[in-house]
C-alpha cells in the first residue's frame, strides 16, 4: 500500500502560477498527476519515473507545466504556470508500481480554481 497526500491547491487568478505537492509513504516506480474538471472525466496531466528521471506531459499543459521530485522526501511536485480558467479542477496524484497497467494508488486530491 502506498499512501499519497496532495497539497498546494487554492484559488488563483488567470496567469498566476501554483506548485502542487504529493507526499508518498514509500518509494514508487512511477508517479503522475491527473486532473478532473467539473462535469468531466479525469484526465492525465504529467508523470515521472523515479529511477530513470524521465517525464512526459499531456499536450494541454506542455510548456506550462513541470513535474519534478525530491527523492529524500518521497515527494513529487507539479509546477503550473500561466494558469487558465480551463485548468480549474481537482488535481490528483497517483502511483503506478508496474511498468504497464493502471495507476494503482491515488491521493484524495487538491482543488485548484483559476478565476478569469
Amino acid at each position: 500500500q502506498v499512501q499519497l497526500v496532495e497539497s498546494g491547491g487554492g484559488l488563483v487568478q488567470a496567469g498566476d502560477s501554483l506548485r502542487l505537492s504529493c507526499a508518498a509513504s514509500g518509494r514508487t516506480n512511477e508517479m503522475g498527476w491527473f486532473r478532473q474538471a467539473p462535469g468531466k472525466e479525469r484526465e492525465f496531466i504529467a508523470a515521472m519515473w523515479w529511477s530513470a528521471g524521465g517525464t512526459y506531459y499531456a499536450d494541454s499543459v506542455k510548456g506550462r507545466c513541470t513535474i519534478s521530485g525530491d527523492n529524500a522526501k518521497n515527494t513529487m511536485y507539479l509546477q503550473l504556470n500561466s494558469l487558465k480558467p480551463a485548468d480549474t479542477g481537482v488535481y490528483y496524484c497517483a502511483v503506478r508500481t508496474k511498468t504497464v497497467g493502471p495507476f494503482e494508488y491515488w491521493g484524495q486530491g487538491t482543488q485548484v480554481t483559476v478565476s478569469s
